[in-house]
């Protein structure tokens, strides 16, 4: 899954593809270099982040949605019945969502759906996160929505365990360390590590430094943990680096 931020404030790329001619010129690029999806997300979900309002998320997303469903698969990422609505009558198949609350959407409208695990809102998501077992609760949590919406009638449902919203570093490492309980729910599943800010502080531990490695310097991080959730079983991975990403999913593939 290519992502295509037409965001002025993401965490890594925000404002590169804020213009929609540069955001659909980047969506075609990741599918010239592999992508199976492209999730186009309107509103910024990283830690801290402010609500987006309806209309300014609605005109970020649905050109750039309607000109790439043309070219290959579209997902719209976001938390709002009215953009999923809007970005499916634009050519979407797939809905993305970090709230896991829009299956009856889905349902509908007869597309698919991911129901990510996400502790709070992206405002205060990462302000003290706490689990008695982070790792029974994202599973209970996960399963019990991907039910809901398949006895809602949704026909392709995904889960995502929503690795750094709303957990620690530690949370993210045991929910990667256990992530075949994840898979062994039956249902396909989602992982998003790419560039996110837990693996800053990996990289920042194993080099001796003090200073956490910015976005753009996280590629190794976030193939090392990508090829582990395809190891582990995950469908598909959320990246950034999409070639890079392919490239490593054909050599577990081999």
């Amino acid at each position: 899954m290519g992502i295509v931020n037409v965001t002025p404030d993401s965490f890594s790329d925000g404002g590169r593809f804020f213009d929609p001619d540069q955001a659909i010129a980047h969506g075609r690029q990741l599918l010239a270099e592999g992508a199976a999806v492209l999730d186009v997300g309107g509103e910024s979900t990283r830690p801290g982040a402010d609500p987006v309002p309806l209309d300014e998320e609605l005109r970020r997303v649905l050109p750039v949605v309607e000109a790439l469903s043309a070219h290959g698969r579209v997902s719209v990422d976001t938390r709002k019945p009215e953009v999923a609505r809007a970005a499916v009558a634009a050519g979407a198949t797939l809905v993305n969502d970090v709230s896991a609350t829009l299956w009856p959407v889905a349902a509908e409208l007869g597309v698919g759906w991911v129901a990510m695990h996400m502790r709070g809102e992206p405002a205060t998501m990462q302000t003290d996160p706490h689990y008695d077992d982070v790792v029974g609760e994202v599973v209970d949590f996960l399963e019990q929505r991907a039910t809901t919406a398949a006895e809602a009638g949704v026909r392709e449902v995904w889960v995502d365990p929503g690795i750094g919203f709303g957990k620690t570093l530690e949370h993210n490492l045991a929910l990667l360390a256990h992530l075949d309980r994840i898979v062994a729910l039956g249902w396909p599943v989602l992982v998003g590590t790419s560039r996110k800010g837990f693996l800053g502080r990996l990289l920042t531990a194993s080099d001796g430094s003090a200073t956490p490695v910015p976005p753009d310097d996280r590629l190794a991080g976030s193939l090392a943990t990508e090829v582990w959730a395809m190891h582990r079983g995950a469908a598909m991975v959320r990246a950034h680096d999409v070639e890079a990403a392919v490239q490593a999913s054909r050599v577990v593939a081999a």
